[in-house]
C-alpha cells in the first residue's frame, strides 16, 4: 500500500503512474482534492475519510472485467461485516454499500487501455451531504478505525473476493451480491435514458444488469444508471 500526502484523484495518479506498478498495486491519499464518483460526480473526501485506488491488470481465467465492481462491493461488505452488525448492512445496484440505509462508500471502475483503475472512498469520520440521498460516516456510529487500517483490510478482502470471482466465475460472485443485496421485490426507482422507471427489484441478469419488474407491467434490463430506495427528488435522473 502505497500513501501518498495529497493528491487531486488517486485514480488519475495511479493511471498516470501505472507504468511503475504492477497488477494489485493500492495507493491510498492522506488528502484528495479533486475526487470524482460514478457518471462524473464529484466525490468528496474530508480528510481522515479513506480514498484509495487499486491498479488492475487482467489475469488469464478471469472473467469480464466490468464485474470487478459487484467483487469490490462485496469486499467492502465483507470488512464492515466486522465492524458492524450485517443486519445493518446492504449492497445495492450497481457498486454502493448502505449502512442503516444510508450511502457509506463509493466505487469507480475506470479502464486504461489493457488495465483498470479501481476508485473506492469510504465515509469513515464525516459523511458529505448529497442532494438525492441519505449518507453516512462510521463515525456516526461511534466507530473509531483509521483510513490506513481499513484501506489495508479492504486491500486484503479484494484480493481474496477477486480470487474467488477468478475460480468461481460471476455467478459465485453474482450469488454472494444478490444474498447481501435488497431483497427481491424491494420497490425501486431507476433512470435510464429514456427517463425514469417505477418498479421491483427483480435480480440480475447473468452479465449483471439490474433486473426491474416495472410498475408499467414491463420488465427492464438496466445496465448503467441510477437507482433510488425510495422516489428520486424532483430534477433527479430524469
Amino acid at each position: 500500500m502505497l500513501t501518498l500526502p495529497e493528491v487531486g484523484s488517486t485514480n488519475d495518479w495511479l493511471r498516470e503512474n501505472a507504468a511503475q506498478f504492477g497488477d494489485g498495486q493500492w495507493v491510498r491519499a492522506e488528502r484528495q482534492t479533486s475526487g470524482r464518483g460514478r457518471l462524473g460526480r464529484q466525490w468528496q473526501m474530508p480528510e481522515g475519510n479513506l480514498a484509495m485506488s487499486g491498479l488492475i491488470r487482467p489475469q488469464p481465467g478471469e472473467g469480464n472485467p466490468a464485474e470487478l465492481g459487484f467483487v469490490a462491493a462485496l469486499a467492502l461488505h465483507d470488512v464492515m461485516a466486522g465492524l458492524v452488525d450485517t443486519a445493518r448492512l446492504q449492497l445495492k445496484w450497481p457498486n454502493d454499500v448502505l449502512l442503516d440505509n444510508a450511502k457509506l462508500s463509493g466505487i469507480l471502475l475506470e479502464r486504461e487501455g489493457e488495465q483498470l483503475v479501481l476508485g473506492i472512498g469510504v465515509n469513515i469520520v464525516a459523511a458529505p451531504k448529497l442532494p438525492d440521498r441519505a449518507t453516512i460516516s462510521l463515525a456516526d456510529l461511534g466507530i473509531v478505525i483509521a483510513a490506513a487500517d481499513f484501506a489495508q483490510r479492504l486491500a486484503n478482502a479484494f484480493a481474496a473476493r477477486r480470487a474467488q470471482w477468478r475460480q468461481g466465475g460471476f455467478d459465485a460472485t453474482r450469488a454472494d451480491w444478490l444474498v447481501r443485496a435488497h431483497p427481491i421485490g424491494t420497490p425501486l426507482w431507476a433512470s435510464q435514458q429514456e427517463g425514469r422507471v417505477a418498479g421491483r427489484f427483480a435480480g440480475l441478469d447473468p452479465d449483471g444488469a439490474l433486473r426491474l419488474d416495472g410498475d408499467d407491467g414491463r420488465v427492464h434490463v438496466i445496465h448503467a444508471g441510477d437507482v433510488w430506495g425510495e422516489p428520486p427528488a424532483r430534477g433527479e435522473g430524469a
